[in-house]
């Protein structure tokens, strides 16, 4: 998937990319010359319209425009948390989420990651959960039952192909060989479910997802169990999955529904400044209301949790505003 910019200042793409290289020399320039952070552009990479990851970052947007205005901050559209990985491990002047199992591979070079990452952690901000969510005409009640179906397994490079992957070989499945598998983001995945076209999508995110809102709006669907392939989930690939529950609520369903949880992270290039990621992070605490305005989540940014970011270290700034918060 294509990163696509989402920026309150009106530019070319052409213009964009032309004034990165000197405005993050510029930023560079400015740190040496003892400023409190980097001037310039300031991109946050996300996921895809219809995610949690989309809508929060445009909190992270505002809290930046109101607390750091030195920084433009530009929202990036991408197929998230593999994609965003790479994307800051090259940019020192760039934040992005990713759930914590792919942030496992990228800082050990495992899986999807050829190499290790340089990233670290600037907080722990809030769950995913693992959402199946099947129209309910289909009667679809367990995840062996998707065999030869249309389903959306999530975008290549998202957290949401990840784990759908290795739910479903732990369920005896190949998406290539045993579905027939799409990866598309949240908004695309829910109107073809909705029109008939997929049977069902996967999307790892927070609650309520705006695209599953919005799907369930539209036709009746039911969200599959998934809670019976936690401990397979635990043993294979790490203490980084856990229970949680769906709330009826979320969705306007008759009952809750037991899911694979998964924490996510704000991430960073090891190299950030240590005076923009200080500044960042204690600018999120300080405007968590803009953070909550933008999505639900927001809310759930916890100093106590922030910092339980295992197995990414955390970035030397963060860690100076936690003392400091502390004290």
């Amino acid at each position: 998937m294509a990163v696509r910019a989402v920026t309150a200042h009106p530019a070319s793409r052409r213009a964009l990319l032309a004034a990165v290289p000197a405005a993050l020399a510029g930023s560079l320039a400015a740190c040496s010359a003892g400023s409190e952070f980097p001037a310039g552009p300031f991109r946050i990479a996300s996921g895809g319209e219809g995610g949690v990851y989309y809508a929060y970052a445009h909190g992270i947007a505002n809290v930046v425009q109101a607390a750091l205005p030195r920084l433009r901050p530009v929202v990036l559209a991408t197929a998230a948390s593999v994609e965003n990985l790479r994307l800051v491990s090259h940019d020192g002047s760039a934040v992005g989420f990713a759930t914590a199992d792919v942030a496992a591979d990228a800082y050990r070079g495992t899986a999807s990651f050829a190499t290790p990452l340089p990233v670290v952690a600037l907080a722990r901000v809030y769950e995913n959960y693992l959402h199946l969510a099947v129209r309910r005409d289909l009667r679809v009640t367990v995840l062996s039952q998707l065999r030869g179906r249309r389903v959306s397994i999530g975008p290549v490079g998202s957290a949401t192909e990840v784990v759908a992957t290795r739910l479903l070989s732990l369920a005896g499945m190949d998406p290539a060989r045993d579905l027939r598998a799409d990866g598309l983001d949240p908004d695309a995945a829910a109107r073809a479910v909705a029109a008939g076209v997929l049977d069902a999508m996967f999307f790892s995110g927070g609650v309520p997802t705006a695209a599953i809102v919005d799907l369930s709006r539209r036709v009746p669907i039911t969200l599959v169990d998934l809670s019976g392939y936690l401990p397979a989930l635990r043993e294979r690939y790490g203490e980084v999955y856990f229970a949680r529950t769906i709330p009826a609520s979320a969705y306007g369903l008759d009952v809750p529904t037991a899911t694979v949880g998964v924490p996510n992270f704000l991430v960073v290039e090891r190299s950030m400044p240590q005076r923009l990621a200080y500044r960042l992070v204690k600018a999120l605490f300080e405007h968590r209301n803009l953070l909550a305005a933008a999505h639900p989540e927001g809310q759930r940014l916890d100093r106590g949790a922030a910092i339980a970011t295992d197995p990414l270290p955390l970035h030397p700034g963060a860690v100076r505003y936690y003392r400091e918060a502390k004290n």
